[in-house]
């Protein structure tokens, strides 16, 4: 399963009257929930390997491909991209997708060191979209309401992502 589109999520339409905003995948059992996340982590990994250099210098200083990742549990063993990867490899060099392909960026104020720079994709950005929707909608938001984002974020990407 890939992002779902805004038409995906009903959003407007009587999905918002249930319990879930997507129910079928929010009441999914376990198995298939777990089965789904390993394919999203395979895709994503494989991705990123093709894409961002230091994942591959990485994972190949390993020893590892993506395809060894063959169960939850072998997420442990991969490499964390931590602050000080992101601060090196500033401004771009992390990004899985060229700047052609980007519809968005964002950066973090840069209080602490360097800024943190994100590019997002419209598959991205619609991604975002419903992970926030959803969020909303766990937290009792419904068709009516009326959300005061009031958070002191500025224009830094963590709490842009209720605007979408």
């Amino acid at each position: 399963m890939g992002a779902i589109s805004r038409a995906e999520t009903g959003l407007g339409v009587d999905r918002f009257e249930r319990g879930f905003l997507h129910p079928e995948q929010e009441t999914m059992p376990r198995e298939l929930l777990a089965q789904l996340q390993l394919g999203r982590l395979q895709s994503t990994l494989r991705n990123a390997f093709d894409h961002v250099p230091l994942v591959r210098q990485r994972l190949e200083a390993m020893g590892a491909q993506p395809e060894d990742v063959r169960t939850l549990d072998d997420l442990s063993k991969l490499p964390f991209t931590v602050k000080t990867d992101l601060r090196d490899q500033y401004p771009f060099g992390l990004f899985a997708r060229p700047f052609d392909q980007l519809v968005r960026l964002h950066a973090s104020s840069g209080t602490t060191g360097k800024a943190t720079v994100v590019g997002y994709t419209q598959a991205d950005v619609d991604t975002w979209a419903d992970l926030m929707a959803r969020s909303l909608y766990a937290a009792g938001a419904r068709r009516g309401d009326i959300v005061h984002n009031a958070y002191g974020y500025g224009l830094f990407t963590g709490g842009l992502g209720a605007h979408y």
